[in-house]
């Protein structure tokens, strides 16, 4: 099968497919190689995506200008082999059949690593079924050799357990390779293990919830699969599979944005959403940016949502209320895991929400909450959230979250209390999205595309450039920020035609904030008239917990979920 017989030329998600090939390739074609022969010394599966993009414009008969296919071929071949021979082919020895990650300064002596063959290795099957015909003799020989030690590797012989995406990827590869080998007993465990992760996640959702770009590995594994499988039932299977994952999806999509709560997330997608490849082939309905921080398969690979998924996230002209429950695995442990509750809140021009509770993530990477803006196409960031720094936090990177915050949310408005003990320093820190905005008096008030924000602390505060956004870093702790976003047909709807007139509105409704009363008292509380007439209150260091109610009524978070 050529390149040009995989991609079916009438269609939209092929159109879109070929090009982020195209933009991948003329990329790859301009880069310098370095001394190695390489190009990426920080991640080998650079490499091997930039390199089986340009190979594929080669051999395509329209990608690339024919006086500049047959170099483009050769450079791509020479980078794919020179990635594949890093791997480590001497059976009996650590990590047998792996690739190292970083590569270091001399790539041919960096060490093997456990990460890259989870994916790379499923891959590389794909793609030499694909372009087989089209390669050398000598890279063909060197991936069906490399596969060969893959197999025989068996790194993927693992039980499922933490239900997360390194699982997700052995399990894809069990099916893959046992096919490709003839191994029945593989085979028969990658589909047991593919039966027991749906089982899981469809009853206790997933514990990576919003996870970036870890659930692009998943869809990544089981659409390599799926696109590979020949059994007919093993197919449907897998089918099940990529139609829960288009769900849980679509559930948190706003034209490319990922919104509400992630366990983790990277610095290239907090606090923009920049790993939108796989969102822009599936849904196309926001412009594709020349940055393309995680190139992955998104060019490849291709499994259509459901028409249901795919109508959810593509029409958000009538808000919608999205509640959700997760439940983490922890070996070992005797007792269950809490459920964790999130919430998302999704118009047309914004979202809003995240989770209820606070919970350990891994490398303490998750994002709380956050109001989400669509894509735009630039590098532009399009979330605004608020936090007090933790383990791991460094200026400029607004990830990492103490434990001390307790929230409300309610439609577009979210209240944030930071129960902070004494002799802790950090400041708690906002990011604010480009754009217009108006400073007051603990208080700021801006215009992001469509939305008006108003955003109110209990303390003072300052505000500093960083690259995309606005910092703001409030001093006073303990504290709390109450925001509220309101879209612009609802101001000019209210008579506020401007953010001028939106800033002395919403300065006349400002929140009541009490910090640090003693005694009977609430120590934190804030009390708010939301724009939608709702009176919100969130209480937090009483002897009753954390309190919140909407309309004097006490919030549970079951009272969320569907």
């Amino acid at each position: 099968m050529t390149a040009q017989l995989h991609y079916k030329l009438d269609n939209p998600y092929a159109y879109r497919q070929r090009e982020i090939i195209r933009n991948a390739a003329s990329e790859a074609l301009e880069l310098p190689l370095q001394d190695s022969g390489l190009w990426f010394h920080d991640d080998v599966r650079n490499n091997f995506y930039y390199a089986c993009y340009l190979f594929a414009a080669a051999v395509d008969d329209e990608m690339l200008p024919e006086s500049e296919r047959e170099t483009a071929k050769q450079k791509a071949e020479a980078v794919l082999l020179e990635t594949v021979l890093l791997q480590n082919r001497q059976p009996e020895t650590h990590l047998y059949g792996h690739w190292p990650l970083g590569l270091g300064l001399l790539p041919r002596e960096a060490a093997p690593h456990e990460l890259p063959v989870e994916i790379m290795g499923s891959l590389l099957v794909w793609f030499c079924k694909y372009y087989n015909s089209q390669l050398s003799a000598a890279l063909r020989v060197a991936v069906h050799t490399a596969t060969g030690h893959i197999y025989r590797s068996g790194f993927f012989r693992k039980e499922v357990v933490h239900y997360g995406h390194h699982e997700a990827k052995y399990t894809a590869a069990k099916l893959i390779f046992g096919q490709v080998f003839e191994d029945e007993e593989l085979r028969q465990d990658g589909l047991a293990s593919l039966k027991q992760t749906l089982d899981y996640i469809k009853n206790h959702g997933m514990p990576e919830y919003g996870s970036l770009p870890w659930f692009w590995h998943w869809v990544q594994a089981f659409t390599c699969a799926w696109e590979l499988e020949e059994d007919s039932a093993v197919k449907a299977a897998l089918s099940e599979m990529l139609d829960h994952l288009w769900y849980e999806r679509a559930a948190f999509y706003l034209r490319g944005a990922w919104v509400g709560a992630h366990s983790r997330g990277w610095p290239h997608d907090v606090p923009a959403d920049r790993n939108v490849l796989h969102d822009y082939v599936q849904f196309g309905n926001f412009p594709l940016s020349s940055s393309m921080p995680r190139t992955e398969y998104a060019g490849f690979l291709f499994y259509e949502a459901p028409a249901q998924a795919r109508e959810l996230a593509l029409d958000r002209r009538n808000p919608i209320e999205v509640q959700k429950l997760t439940q983490k695995v922890v070996p070992g442990d005797i007792q269950p895991q809490p459920r964790l509750h999130s919430y998302a809140y999704i118009t047309e021009d914004y979202a809003a929400g995240g989770l209820w509770e606070r919970v350990e993530e891994f490398d303490n990477e998750q994002l709380r909450w956050a109001y989400s803006l669509p894509v735009s196409g630039k590098r532009d960031v399009n979330r605004l959230f608020f936090f007090h720094p933790g383990e791991g936090y460094r200026a400029g990177d607004p990830r990492h979250q103490s434990p001390y915050m307790e929230v409300l949310y309610y439609k577009g408005t979210v209240l944030s209390l930071f129960p902070v003990p004494e002799g802790t320093d950090n400041p708690i820190i906002g990011v604010l999205p480009e754009g217009e905005w108006q400073q007051q008096e603990q208080a700021v008030y801006g215009l992001v595309k469509d939305v008006y924000f108003a955003v109110w602390l209990s303390h003072a505060y300052q505000l500093a450039s960083r690259e995309g956004y606005l910092e703001i870093a409030a001093a006073g702790i303990p504290g709390g920020v109450t925001v509220e976003a309101v879209t612009a047909r609802e101001a000019a709807a209210a008579g506020m035609n401007s953010l001028t007139e939106f800033a002395a509105a919403m300065s006349a409704r400002k929140p009541a904030f009490t910090v640090g009363a003693g005694g009977a008292e609430a120590a934190l509380l804030i009390a708010h008239t939301a724009f939608t007439g709702d009176l919100l209150r969130l209480e937090a260091g009483t002897d009753h917990g954390t309190v919140a109610a909407i309309n004097g009524s006490p919030v549970s978070f079951e009272d969320y979920m569907v």
